[in-house]
């Protein structure tokens, strides 16, 4: 698939409610999330997405306005490099404050409908070590250290990585749905 596909509507949602209510999409309740289970549930996040790369039909979507597994893939690597790259600031930094990535943007420049499913299913499982092993680093105090984003909303080591795993594990869904779509 090589042409640019229709972008998806704008996200614009504030998805921190995520933290307080279980996403009514895909189920995922993190405020009962075990932190010591993120490590497990990033790389488990991360084989099930490689694995939906590695069908024939990943790069194809089901509705034009609807990622393929691709798509999703290359959303999901990327979220990881991000995440890490915070996680890495919140830890030795005093209350970083973030830019604001825009994933809509990032998808269009980067061209995540034409890139190679199994160089990006071996990227995912590489950035999804990598913060798989920062989470399971963090000790004691710091899973309090604080973080603010340009939009205002505040994390702590603790609630950023609950929001995190709930990025994963609905992406996860969001693939689940694209292929019981397709068929």
């Amino acid at each position: 698939m090589t042409d640019e596909p229709l972008a998806p509507p704008q996200d614009d949602k504030d998805w921190t409610w995520v933290l307080h209510e279980p996403c009514p999409e895909c189920g995922f309740d993190a405020a009962a999330l075990d932190r010591g289970d993120i490590p497990g549930l990033i790389r488990a996040s991360a084989a099930n997405l490689a694995a939906a790369l590695a069908r024939r039909d990943a790069a194809a979507r089901c509705e034009p306005h609807v990622w393929s597994a691709l798509e999703y893939g290359c959303h999901v690597r990327d979220v990881c490099r991000v995440f890490d790259a915070r996680l890495e600031r919140m830890l030795a930094e005093d209350d970083p404050l973030f830019a604001n990535w825009d994933q809509d943007e990032t998808a269009l420049a980067e061209r995540y409908w034409a890139q190679d499913p199994a160089t990006v299913a071996a990227e995912l499982t590489e950035s999804a070590e990598a913060i798989a092993q920062g989470f399971a680093a963090v000790d004691g105090d710091q899973w309090q250290r604080p973080s603010r984003r340009g939009n205002g909303s505040v994390f702590t080591v603790d609630s950023f990585g609950r929001y995190f795993m709930h990025d994963l594990v609905h992406h996860v869904h969001d693939v689940q749905d694209v292929q019981d779509i397709s068929g």
